[in-house]
């Protein structure tokens, strides 16, 4: 009986670790030098990121999330990060969360007031260009 515990636990634990997936990807907008890299870690949302990549997923090809004014070490180039829990993908959003990733990064001391206010961010010009591994 202990040996069947110990074995119902050690399954646990490792299905546990195992649906705890996370992938990278990158994006630009108009203007960007630098692609900017978010972690996704719902396994939907990563799936639906693979097929807007491989041109499965044509409608909801824009990203959109929170940010957080902290840098990454994943993501060098920028200091403000996406919310791996709080980002998605659309179509049409409203205007205020539009801006690019430069203007951004330049203002981002205004972020989560009158600019991108909730601190949502949504490029309409994003362009999800590859995932990347870590």
């Amino acid at each position: 009986m202990k040996l069947l515990l110990t074995f119902l636990v050690i399954l646990l634990t490792f299905s546990a670790f195992v649906s705890a997936e996370e992938a990278y990807f990158a994006f630009k907008t108009h203007g960007s030098h630098h692609d900017f890299v978010f972690k996704l870690t719902d396994p939907k949302k990563i799936k639906m990121a693979r097929d807007i990549l491989s041109g499965e997923e044509t409608e909801n090809v824009h990203v959109m999330g929170r940010i957080r004014k902290t840098g990454k070490d994943y993501n060098p180039h920028y200091s403000f990060h996406l919310d791996p829990d709080q980002t998605s993908f659309f179509n049409i959003a409203i205007e205020v969360c539009d801006a690019t990733l430069q203007y951004t990064e330049d203002y981002l001391d205004e972020a989560c007031g009158a600019f991108l206010p909730g601190c949502i961010f949504c490029p309409w010009s994003s362009k999800l260009t590859k995932e990347v591994k870590l």
